[in-house]
């Protein structure tokens, strides 16, 4: 019995930061940002994930200021490259 109210609790709990689902955007075709939920935005974006997973391993190998700067810049411009509309 205790084990089912201290799950009936901690589920409340959850509950109470989650959305509710009338809040919870779903995409609408009058959307700017209707890009976001394609299946080819989310393949680009988990490519620029891993890129930058990546680059940070190499900070974290090399970590001398020159190195990082340069190779974060690099990042940075290579994931806006990725992830530009216009291509």
């Amino acid at each position: 019995m205790f084990w089912m109210l201290l799950r009936f609790y901690c589920t409340l709990l959850v509950r109470s930061f989650l959305p509710r689902e009338s809040e919870i955007a779903l995409p609408n075709e009058d959307d700017s940002h209707l890009r976001r939920y394609s299946r080819n935005y989310k393949v680009k974006r988990n490519w620029v994930k891993n890129i930058w997973i990546g680059s940070s391993l190499l900070m974290i190998c090399f970590p001398l200021l020159p190195f990082v700067l340069g190779l974060g810049l690099f990042t940075s411009f290579l994931s806006f490259a990725i992830l530009d509309e216009t291509a």
